[in-house]
């Protein structure tokens, strides 16, 4: 083997070593932290996902329109791809796709322990809360209203 095809070799070994570590991340998240009793069993009311005013509503507050102190998008950023560290990134199904509601409505009610995701209850009420959900989950449709029935336990 000459020293060209063999720098070729382990350049193409080295790339499919690195495919395949990104793909084995995706599909080895760490599991999610169990939903505390008072949020396990909350749900989008009926209709909420893709409810017009409701994301609207939504949008508002995302963005900081609504409410002076409350703008999601200053992390999450404006179109839910992340501009801070740490921020999940609101456009990955794999992200959306594994957050029940009652997870999802906690993680932004009480906030996330050792991060600067902070609790917004006495900011927002559960309506409004449920708002910004419908409005965050079109990022992962591309930007198109969906009822969220990728969520499937154990995800």
């Amino acid at each position: 083997m000459t020293g060209r095809n063999f720098g070729t070799s382990i350049m193409m070994m080295g790339c499919a070593l690195f495919l395949s570590g990104g793909m084995a991340l995706a599909e080895d998240l760490p599991p999610l932290p169990p939903v505390p009793a008072e949020y396990a069993d909350k749900h989008m009311p009926a209709g909420g996902w893709t409810d017009p005013k409701a994301i609207e509503d939504g949008a508002l507050i995302y963005s900081g329109e609504a409410h002076p102190q409350v703008n999601c998008g200053s992390c999450h950023g404006k179109d839910g791809k992340p501009v801070k560290k740490g921020a999940r990134d609101m456009r990955d199904p794999n992200n959306i796709c594994r957050w029940s509601d009652g997870f999802w409505f906690w993680r932004i009610s009480e906030g996330v322990p050792k991060t600067k995701m902070k609790s917004w209850k006495s900011m927002l009420s559960e309506e409004q809360i449920w708002h910004v959900m419908a409005f965050e989950n079109q990022f992962s449709n591309e930007g198109k209203p969906h009822d969220h029935s990728c969520y499937k336990p154990g995800n």
